[in-house]
């Protein structure tokens, strides 16, 4: 997650694992943090972040770019809380303080992506080899990857679809 420094404006990153997305919202993820961070001193500051994404195996990558807010419902915490997380928040044997769904320490991170800017894996190992070598003879650039961008419109009215169809099963 690529934040904004509140004291000196640059531009700061950091690793974060986001919860399994939801299917039908694949832009709006959440994260687990610890909210005794810089990191919610630098949300409060300036809430837009950009989540960067990548798999060097396929060469597929994202960035979303979105807006950031703190969470702190103790019933979504325990929603999406796994027991492995208290490795990451630990144990300070103070009885409250112990890296369980309970931790004050512990909040939400949700980001509701604006934009998405993605390549995917437009061909296998074998075509992609082919259309390389076919460019270095023939000068122009090989096609291997599928880029695709999508907006906050079109993202809005993915959740709006979503939402409608989680209604209608309701």
């Amino acid at each position: 997650m690529t934040t904004r420094c509140a004291d000196s404006g640059r531009l700061v990153s950091r690793a974060m694992a986001p919860c399994p997305p939801d299917p039908e919202t694949p832009a709006d993820l959440w994260f687990f943090a610890n909210n005794q961070t810089q990191k919610f001193k630098e949300l409060d500051h300036d809430p837009n972040v950009n989540l960067a994404f990548n798999n060097p195996a396929t060469a597929e990558w994202a960035s979303i770019s979105g807006k950031a807010k703190v969470i702190n419902d103790r019933n979504k915490i325990k929603q999406l809380y796994t027991p492995d997380l208290k490795a990451w928040f630990g144990d300070l044997h103070d009885g409250v303080h112990d890296g369980s769904a309970d931790d004050p320490r512990i909040s939400l991170i949700y980001v509701e992506g604006e934009t998405v800017h993605q390549t995917l894996k437009g061909a296998s190992v074998p075509v992609q080899i082919w259309r390389i070598t076919k460019a270095m003879w023939s000068g122009e650039p090989p096609k291997i990857a599928v880029s695709q961008e999508l907006d906050n419109e079109e993202l809005q009215h993915a959740r709006n679809v979503h939402n409608l169809d989680n209604a209608i099963v309701d």
